[in-house]
């Protein structure tokens, strides 16, 4: 393994080097946070691409004859390491994603009436040979060239320094134009499957559901989508979301047709050693630019009994699921309701934690918990089939995830909201919440549209 400490450069600045490399991939802690925003990473050029997409699963395309989590797992295991003291966690491995519908390969799920637009696969992971790792604590990046996917000892040291020198190379050259240009996108260009009065009928049904004991909530989302120019620059749209709508676990996924931008606040899954954490939001309130106003809404929130009521039941959710691929007794949760506070809104946010249990592999533990129960529901596999039975179509990368997973064992991965798919001329991306008993169709509407108004602000600007 290759290592050197270059001097620091944003890591928005050294993505806009690398992009010309191709394969993009960017996850970013636009908003700083001492433990949760620390670290970014910037990947490209991949040296292999595994792609799932309804059961059928191809390596760099060609046909594996194996199952989505076990070609993942087998891929990860063939370039095992061993981590290096004293660097960020990540050191090398795969970067993507997990579509809302990958879901229905781990369970047995009724399918959506409308597919998603477009025809994005059920997954899609980059497999990095180097990575840039950023500290943003210690304001310290290291590159890191593994070699692969060299194995014999030799020529892999040989590869791993002359792949180094192409990105030091890259990363010294003047940055590049971006082809293409983002013009605004006003707020009466976009669709939605929802209007107000058929998403508040969608909240009552959820509650009539909880009140005959079905489940005890439901996830319901509306999903924006709208044309988009030959020429628009999704990754213009990128830098200006990640300075409006700073997100700790935001990301930039470049797979050519299939553009992600994300700024999300949420954490699904992170794995350190046989350390477990997951993050799940429940509970929202818009901001303010008035402070005590605020202040006020963020006290609100906190003594909200709906949104702690909501929260308690994703946790108990969430301990389950890991319960299932963790030691006994280990399980925890260190923080219950914790207040959190973004660029528009304040969030409830729950910690539970845990130990992996020996020889349980990462996609175990993905397999045991997803997709998040925070944006599914209670009891999960009851809530999935409402969510497809109202929302009526694929939901795509929207509460699906985004992440690394490690050749070291480690990984960390984001829940898919507020992210925006580009892809086949379109942009889109959806927004919702959680129906309890205690929900009032109206607000919860309208907590839809707090949550989406970021993201249509940035496609309402310019930009040269």
């Amino acid at each position: 393994m290759h290592i050197r400490e270059i001097p620091w450069l944003e890591p928005v600045d050294a993505a806009e080097r690398l992009r010309a490399l191709g394969g993009l991939s960017f996850l970013d802690s636009a908003m700083r946070h001492e433990s949760l925003g620390r670290y970014s990473y910037v990947a490209a050029d991949p040296f292999g691409q595994l792609i799932a997409d309804q059961g059928s699963v191809r390596w760099n395309n060609e046909p594996v004859s194996m199952p989505a989590r076990d070609a993942i797992s087998h891929c990860l295991e063939l370039y095992r390491t061993e981590g290096q003291p004293g660097l960020p966690p990540f050191q090398g491995g795969a970067i993507g994603y997990f579509s809302y519908e990958f879901g229905r390969l781990l369970e047995r799920l009724p399918k959506p009436e409308v597919p998603e637009q477009g025809t994005m696969p059920d997954a899609i992971w980059n497999f990095y040979d180097v990575v840039l790792a950023f500290d943003h604590t210690e304001q310290k990046v290291w590159l890191i060239s593994t070699g692969f996917p060299e194995l014999e000892k030799s020529v892999r040291a040989e590869r791993a320094a002359e792949r180094a020198g192409l990105f030091l190379d890259q990363l010294t050259r003047s940055e590049s134009g971006v082809a293409g240009r983002k013009p605004a996108i006003p707020r009466t260009e976009w669709n939605s499957n929802f209007d107000r009065e058929s998403y508040m009928q969608a909240v009552s049904r959820v509650v009539e559901y909880i009140l005959d004991g079905d489940i005890f909530q439901a996830n319901i989302a509306q999903c924006f989508s709208a044309n988009i120019p030959e020429n628009y620059a999704p990754w213009l749209f990128y830098k200006q979301l990640r300075q409006k709508n700073a997100a700790t676990f935001a990301a930039f996924l470049d797979h050519g047709d299939i553009i992600i931008a994300s700024s999300s606040p949420e954490r699904f899954l992170a794995v350190t050693g046989s350390h477990v954490e997951t993050r799940p939001i429940k509970g929202t309130m818009p901001r303010s630019s008035d402070p005590v106003k605020d202040k006020q809404l963020a006290d609100m929130l906190l003594g909200s009994e709906k949104d702690r009521a909501e929260n308690l039941m994703i946790v108990d959710l969430m301990r389950n699921d890991l319960s299932r691929v963790c030691r006994p007794h280990s399980v925890l949760t260190p923080v219950l309701c914790g207040l959190e506070t973004y660029a528009s809104v304040h969030h409830l946010v729950s910690v539970v934690t845990g130990e992996l249990a020996k020889n349980t592999s990462l996609m175990d533990l993905i397999a045991a918990s997803f997709p998040g129960g925070s944006i599914t529901g209670a009891p999960k596999l009851r809530a999935m089939e409402i969510i497809t039975e109202i929302e009526r179509q694929a939901r795509g990368i929207y509460c699906g995830s985004i992440g690394y997973m490690g050749f070291n064992g480690n990984c960390d991965s984001n829940i898919g909201i507020r992210t925006v798919l580009f892809q086949g001329g379109k942009a889109i991306f959806q927004a919702g919440g959680g129906i309890t008993a205690l929900s009032d169709p109206a607000a919860e509407y309208q907590e839809t549209l707090d949550k989406a108004a970021r993201i249509f602000s940035v496609f309402e600007e310019d930009a040269p």
